[in-house]
């Protein structure tokens, strides 16, 4: 998209990728965020920006040894189907690449998105059991309804 700048999320973004991500909780299709949870985590965070308004986020989320998790992906619903999803995925892959990871790992209820990307389906338990401290609170917990899908990215 013309203008639109994929980068690092700062402090000033935090309310509206809180926006962005409880939009869609609202409707289950994702973990909701607290403030307090998205200042914690700003580092992990990625935005796309057209003139300060923010089209789109994803978090990279060290989880364990060589293992990410990708999580918190989210475009605009007016701007779906521009590619800006795949600018912040790409941009998640590169970063958790430069940290040394060899796996990246999603939960999520759009697993086609990420198959198109290279992801391949996995069974929830092949997961670390750390993973899954933030699912406690889901409202869906224990009965996850998201896809678990994993990519290799060493080489």
């Amino acid at each position: 998209m013309k203008n639109a700048q994929v980068r690092k999320a700062t402090i000033k973004d935090i309310k509206q990728i809180q926006a962005l991500i409880n939009s869609f909780a609202k409707q289950d299709l994702m973990l909701a965020r607290s403030l307090n949870e998205l200042y914690e985590n700003i580092r992990d965070f990625w935005v796309i920006d057209l003139k300060g308004r923010i089209l789109g986020c994803a978090a990279v989320h060290i989880s364990w040894d060589d293992l990410v998790e990708i999580k918190s992906v989210a475009v605009d619903k007016e701007h779906h189907k521009k590619g800006l999803g795949l600018l912040l995925l790409d941009a998640c892959l590169k970063e958790s690449k430069s940290l040394g990871a060899k796996r990246v790992f999603v939960l999520t209820y759009a697993p086609d998105f990420f198959r198109k990307a290279g992801f391949r389906k996995i069974e929830h338990s092949a997961l670390p059991h750390k993973i899954w401290a933030e699912c406690i609170n889901c409202p869906k917990f224990p009965d996850c309804q998201e896809t678990a899908l994993l990519k290799n990215i060493a080489k």
